[in-house]
């Protein structure tokens, strides 16, 4: 998919083109769920999301057939970023919830003497790194920006530059602070 036609799309869209909308969708719908398909693989086996409900999800979320004007592709990606975001984050406060059970402690299967291996990440982890953005984008938006697109998107450094509209050296930079600042924080919420 390239920038310019993305663009052509989202301009269309916003001079009141609705058949735009569902090309777009066709357009978008790839990336997206490689996005979400690399995303979930680094998230909690007891993760209920596919791939394919998170697009269609996040598709919703950004206004579904009734696309908002995006400036670019920059600000479609960016918002896309941002629903992902808060899906996962609602998805993994929602199964915290009492009324799912939340107040029980999860026991590992092996625990109880089977061989089963545990999950990989978890929710409680999740909700410690969104709690640790949400600090550093009052602290610098432009470097959550980036966290988001990397992390909640699955980009690469370079992906996610071309689509904040930073240089590669800017974003690497940008990165190497955020990381650190980050790591930092999520220790000290653990109280570290």
């Amino acid at each position: 998919m390239g920038a310019s036609e993305l663009t052509l799309y989202l301009q269309q869209i916003e001079r009141g083109d609705q058949a735009a909308a569902s090309e777009l969708l066709g357009l978008v719908y790839d990336e997206l769920r490689k996005l979400a398909a690399a995303k979930l693989a680094h998230e909690s086996a007891a993760h209920t999301f596919q791939p394919t409900a998170l697009v269609h999800e996040v598709w919703l979320r950004l206004g579904g057939d009734q696309q908002p004007a995006w400036a670019n592709r920059a600000h479609f990606f960016a918002a896309a970023a941002e629903s992902m975001r808060r899906i996962l984050i609602e998805n993994a406060r929602r199964k915290r919830a009492v009324r799912h059970g939340g107040e029980f402690a999860r026991v590992s299967a092996s625990a109880t003497g089977f061989d089963v291996p545990s999950p990989a990440g978890n929710d409680d982890e999740l909700l410690l790194v969104n709690e640790a953005i949400d600090g550093l984008a009052a602290h610098d938006p432009r470097k959550a920006d980036l966290v988001k697109q990397k992390y909640f998107v699955g980009l690469t450094l370079e992906e996610a530059a071309d689509v904040l509209g930073i240089s590669h050296r800017t974003a690497k930079r940008d990165w190497a602070y955020a990381r650190a600042w980050l790591f930092n924080e999520v220790k000290r919420l653990r109280g570290e």
